[in-house]
């Protein structure tokens, strides 16, 4: 095997999303200059965002989901009391298929699958079975319920998936679209939150985390922090100061989720030094911060807002330092500090090492991560650099599994498929466990191999493969494929299993399953 052609493989699994196939040359680019071909995505700085007509910013989000929520309480109320009392007709549900999402990752529209919102389907979704027809034909039709928020809340939320998934797809190499996926998941909300999060999980990424992915860590953690759906998802528009005016009104006090996965999650991690007093501290020194509901009192709804009447009032200790009383500016000068602290810096640096490059990362790489992090004040796009700068991070064995967002992406890469429908993915990711902004916990989705490679895993993304090359196998020829994707870099292994398949079908199947194609 060619070492240009092996570290070729690095350059496009490690740190992309894979080849392209059609014409795009992917393979040929990356073997002549790997680390160029990488880097050449941190030369598009604007390439970063996610700038796509239609898609609404937060607060104009909030105001559809209002009016809308709105008009369903209006048309509720205007039911004759007989049709409001009448229970809505119970449908049968279809469960997702392993066949279905198989058929959907291959770029095909079958002809029933369910509504991609975690298992529950929409009134009307495709994912409802027909009910059987009991009824005499000139017996009345029964009451259709009014329309709900889930409608709305959802055509908002596939089409956010819709402009990230074309995005990865058609990238040239997608470092910086990888980039995105793990600060978006380093500081995750979940879409399963309540309406809110759901209608807001993609301009929360577009907003928070994209612009500031080349940019400081520390304005990522301002602008993360601050906006409306993080506020939401860990409940700080609940935390009253215990002094305030607000909270003397109210009897109501901190809530400290916020705070906490600040500190334990986003920044210091656990064992970077703070306490629980500090955790408390810093739950007081951002009460206030908040964002404007549906009536508007305070400004533009969904929109963040720092309201006096809820802050503690004081100087608060946070760290060893005391923080003197300035309102918003006291809760941001605790940021500014806490992105700067050592602990950061190595909590950040072990995170960005492990899910480039291995689940135990090589300690002098996490060092130098760490260091570029320190002397640069937080430069992302600099430490970015740094790992693709560093011997440590192309040498590594190719052990990491990818995750499922990765395997599927991928798959439309080498398959050269545009996604035109998000539901096509949405279904396969919630099958392999990591569906769409929803990860389980504050903590994201898990970043290591025992993760992914599990043997149920594992057969859920042979059951793919395989349904996936039933579609579209006869059309393709696997072994051009393996040449677009792997040139001299597959392994003798790999290539006389996919010769000495029966079929294309089944030589394609394989292919998708093969350790050059799961592992990066």
């Amino acid at each position: 095997m060619a070492r240009d052609s092996l570290t070729a493989l690095v350059a496009l699994n490690r740190f992309g999303f894979g080849a392209r196939g059609g014409a795009s040359g992917d393979f040929v680019s990356a073997a002549s200059d790997p680390r160029g071909f990488v880097k050449a995505d941190l030369a598009r700085p604007s390439g970063v965002l996610l700038e796509v007509p239609g898609l609404q910013s937060t607060p104009a989000l909030a105001r559809v989901l209002f009016e809308y929520q709105e008009e369903v309480k209006q048309a509720k109320a205007a039911q004759p009391a007989s049709e409001a009392a009448q229970p809505a007709e119970q449908k049968p549900r279809r469960s997702l298929s392993l066949s279905t999402v198989a058929t959907d990752v291959a770029g095909q529209t079958p002809a029933m699958k369910t509504a991609d919102n975690g298992g529950t389907a929409a009134p009307g979704a495709p994912g409802e079975a027909m009910q059987p027809n009991t009824m005499q034909p000139d017996a009345p039709k029964p009451p259709q319920p009014p329309p709900q928020p889930l409608n709305v809340i959802q055509k908002t939320f596939r089409a956010e998936a819709l402009a990230r998934l074309q995005r990865a797809v058609l990238t040239d190499c997608g470092f910086t679209e990888r980039l995105v996926v793990f600060w978006s998941n380093h500081f995750c909300i979940s879409a399963n939150k309540g309406g809110l999060a759901r209608i807001w999980a993609g301009s929360f990424e577009r907003e928070a985390i994209r612009p500031h992915a080349l940019g400081r860590f520390a304005d990522m953690l301002k602008a993360v922090e601050q906006h409306p759906a993080m506020l939401f998802f860990l409940d700080n528009q609940q935390s009253l100061g215990p002094d305030s005016r607000a909270g003397q009104n109210r009897k109501r006090g901190l809530n400290e989720n916020l705070a906490r996965e600040i500190m334990e999650l986003h920044t210091l991690g656990v064992g970077g030094g703070y306490t629980q007093d500090d955790v408390t501290s810093l739950a007081r020194v951002i009460t206030g911060w908040t964002f404007v509901g549906r009536q508007g009192i305070l400004g533009v709804p969904g929109s963040f807002v720092f309201n006096a009447n809820a802050h503690q009032p004081g100087a608060q200790r946070v760290l060893g330092k005391i923080y003197e009383a300035g309102g918003v500016d006291q809760g941001e000068a605790v940021l500014s500090d806490i992105a700067r602290h050592p602990s950061t810096a190595k909590f950040v640096a072990t995170k960005f090492a492990r899910h480039f490059v291995a689940d135990d990362p090589p300690p002098p790489l996490v060092a130098r991560l760490q260091d570029v992090f320190t002397r640069t004040d937080g430069d992302l796009k600099a430490l970015a650099t740094a790992l693709v700068d560093s011997d440590d991070a192309w040498r590594a064995p190719v052990t990491k599994m990818r995750s499922p967002y990765e395997y599927l992406i991928a798959i439309g890469r080498l398959l050269a498929r545009v996604p035109d429908d998000p539901g096509l993915y949405l279904n396969g990711l919630n099958v392999l466990g990591q569906p769409l902004w929803s990860p389980a916990g504050p903590n994201g989705f898990a970043d290591t191999n025992a993760a992914w490679a599990a043997p149920e895993g594992m057969k859920l993304r042979l059951d793919i493969a395989a349904q996936v090359a039933s579609r579209v196998g006869n059309a393709i020829d696997p072994r051009d494929l393996l040449e677009l994707a792997f040139a001299d870099a597959t392994s003798a292994d790999t290539r006389h299993t996919i010769e000495r398949a029966e079929s294309r079908q089944q030589a394609l199947a394989l292919l998708l399953m093969s350790p050059e194609f799961q592992r990066r």
